[in-house]
């Protein structure tokens, strides 16, 4: 084996190590995000509504629906199944409550993002909108990764016949 195709061997591990633990990373936010919002229906909604960007009568299938996507998201992350395809939808929902949260603090609204449940209204000093923003970066940036390099370790996702586990 020359030395070129060692490196590249060596770096194709570390990319499918650093992809695993990106999928890992993504699938337990959504999870806990999803499974905290699941339980709390009305209290989803009412996070919904505190963004003022939507109706009121569609603020209430987006609150219902939201905890449900985020949980079939994390859930085909945890396994790695579809991961691409999952990595892509993670993406665009992030960049959908990134772009909303940007929004309430261009607006000058004073809300609790709701990100991992509860939501709506606090009072003007109690807002983390740069600590939100930052880590919606974060995991988007792990979504993006993970669309480039999907291969993972522990995973039902199969590449080129290959079983990486």
């Amino acid at each position: 084996m020359s030395a070129t195709t060692a490196t590249r061997s060596a770096l194709s591990q570390t990319s499918v190590w650093a992809s695993t633990l990106a999928r890992l990373i993504l699938a337990g936010v959504l999870l806990a995000a999803g499974l905290l919002k699941v339980v709390d229906p009305a209290g989803s909604v009412a996070a919904v509504r505190a963004y003022e960007l939507v109706s009121s009568p569609l603020a209430t299938p987006i609150g219902w629906g939201l905890p449900f996507l985020e949980i079939g998201l994390g859930l085909l992350l945890l396994v790695g199944l579809h991961t691409r395809a999952a990595a892509i939808v993670s993406a665009f929902l992030l960049v959908t409550l990134l772009a909303a949260v940007i929004s309430v603090a261009a607006r000058g609204l004073s809300i609790d993002c709701g990100c991992f449940g509860g939501g709506g209204p606090v009072a003007s000093g109690e807002t983390r909108y740069t600590s939100e923003i930052v880590r919606d970066i974060g995991l988007l940036l792990l979504s993006a990764w993970l669309a480039w390099r999907p291969r993972t370790r522990f995973s039902l996702d199969r590449w080129d016949g290959e079983h990486l586990a």
